[in-house]
């Protein structure tokens, strides 16, 4: 892993904005895997101001979202394709047709995961994949476990999880769903690049474990000590207890 830490979260969004936009001119048909939540909207709002500014340019790449609540159709106001659509999808040049999404209302879930995987594949998977990481160590929706699954999975949501999401329901917990559909950590490591994000004091437990801990499926970010080319960019409460 490669750790950079900042003086700032808008310091490591604006880089952040930058390194993508970067390899999408060097690769036009980048296949981007995008998160949702509170760390990358800083990144959406740069991206944004770089596409206004002619600067970046997504017309022939593609995207694939990490993760999506099960049982919420898309339009609902709560659901990761409505923030998508409000914060990146409807501010940039983006054909509709290259936005790839989980359908959190589809009847079957096991189904709905295998299409969403086979689209990946036929995509060539991913060139470059933003994350996050949860307090509790997750990435996408992988959940800390006795184990963790490869391929696309519905799976059932921690409390943390589900308190951490509760700004997308007004702020009630109750109200964030207790199943989603996500992206295995198979998708996620064999991704070509690997670009994580954390801010705050809430994720330096979380951030430690990934970089200096064992690989467990405990901490499923710690898998991304397997990976090839993984950059961690923190803030300095974030990073604050990582030894490097």
């Amino acid at each position: 892993m490669k750790l950079r830490i900042f003086d700032s979260e808008q310091q490591a969004a604006v880089t952040c904005a930058a390194h993508i936009a970067a390899a999408v001119r060097a690769k036009p048909s980048l296949v981007l895997g995008l998160p949702t939540g509170r760390t990358p909207l800083n990144v959406y709002r740069e991206l944004v101001a770089l596409s206004a500014r002619g600067e970046l340019d997504v017309s022939r790449g593609c995207t694939f979202n990490l993760d999506e609540f099960y049982g919420l159709p898309p339009e609902d106001a709560g659901s990761f394709r409505s923030y998508m659509e409000r914060h990146f999808f409807q501010r940039v040049n983006l054909p509709r047709e290259r936005i790839h999404f989980l359908d959190g209302s589809a009847p079957d879930a096991e189904a709905e995961c295998a299409r969403y995987d086979a689209e990946l594949a036929a995509a060539g998977g991913l060139d470059l994949v933003l994350l996050g990481i949860g307090g509790n160590g997750h990435v996408a929706f992988n959940e800390p476990g006795d184990s963790l699954l490869a391929p696309c999975h519905r799976v059932k949501l921690g409390r943390e999880t589900r308190l951490a999401n509760a700004g997308l329901f007004g702020d009630d917990a109750s109200r964030v769903p207790m199943e989603a559909l996500t992206l295995g950590m198979g998708a996620i490591l064999q991704a070509r690049q690997v670009v994580l994000l954390a801010f705050g004091a809430s994720k330096a437990e979380a951030v430690a474990a990934m970089v200096n801990g064992p690989v467990t499926p405990r901490c499923p970010a710690s898998f991304l000590q397997l990976h090839r080319d993984v950059e961690v960019w923190v803030d300095r409460e974030a990073g604050r207890l990582v030894s490097t």
